[in-house]
């Protein structure tokens, strides 16, 4: 005798969503940036955020840990690659009025508008 797997799985009452679970809407998150920024200015004896991560990155060196360092590396690099990179494209005149023409023609083909 064969035994049959049953196809349907069975229903429970797990997971998900469920009438009036998560955050209302519009409502903040309990930390802000600006308020964590604040908080670590005044626990620090009034140093900014950023002369406190200088400091830990030159005690890390200094201690020669080198996979805290790595860390810090990766963390101001990351930081500062995301500012600095910035891709900027230049076109010829003839480029342009390449791109104008085939949007033109792009755009007539679209709307069925001839173009003279």
């Amino acid at each position: 005798m064969e035994k049959k797997q049953s196809t349907e799985k069975k229903k429970d009452n797990r997971g998900g969503a469920r009438p009036g679970a998560g955050r209302p809407k519009g409502s903040r998150d309990k930390v802000s940036i600006g308020s964590l920024l604040d908080t670590i200015y005044t626990k620090s004896q009034g140093k900014d955020y950023e002369d406190l991560l200088v400091e830990d990155f030159l005690d890390a060196r200094v201690s020669s840990d080198k996979q805290l360092l790595l860390k810090y590396h990766n963390l101001i690099l990351n930081k500062i690659m995301n500012t600095l990179a910035k891709v900027e494209v230049t076109d010829s005149q003839d480029a342009i009025e390449a791109k104008q023409k085939a949007f033109a023609e792009a755009l007539a083909k679209i709307t069925g508008v001839k173009t003279d």
